[in-house]
């Protein structure tokens, strides 16, 4: 089940496809009316819009100001284990023990949006990864949804 939540984002960043991670407040954001609708995101989570509206707003911090949009949690690619890559399945996301962080797919097993435990779905099998693991595992590319 997808969650849209409505919230504000700058405008040259207000449109329908664009990702983000959200990385939380600034200090010019604590005498804000704005901020609650502003800062009801979930920090280090990556999202997507999915909708624009057509209000807008002044933004110390956003040339242009912010339009309200809505956005739901970005599907997000990932190494996992070849023997969990199944389409439509939920898992409990845990990266690979390793600590090869120079290792040219790290990032593809490690994705900062995600933490260890994090409930998903297998949204769908991509394929093998673009480079053999390091460490000798047996990986396939997938698209999760966190839960």
């Amino acid at each position: 089940m997808n969650i849209i939540k409505v919230t504000l984002i700058g405008t040259r960043l207000a449109k329908v496809g664009t990702e983000f991670v959200f990385n939380g407040p600034t200090s010019e954001c604590e005498g804000c009316r704005l901020k609650n609708t502003c800062m009801n995101l979930d920090i280090g989570r990556r999202y997507q819009v999915v909708g624009t509206r057509d209000t807008h707003h002044e933004c110390p911090l956003h040339d242009g100001g912010v339009y309200v949009v809505e956005v739901e949690e970005a599907l997000t690619t990932v190494a996992i284990e070849s023997r969990k890559a199944l389409e439509g399945s939920k898992i409990s996301f845990n990266p690979p023990r390793c600590d090869k962080n120079n290792c040219n797919i790290y990032d593809l097993c490690h994705p900062l949006w995600l933490r260890p435990g994090d409930k998903c779905t297998i949204h769908s099998v991509l394929g093998e990864p673009p480079e053999n693991c390091a460490d000798g595992l047996a990986l396939r590319l997938v698209e999760l949804k966190r839960e």
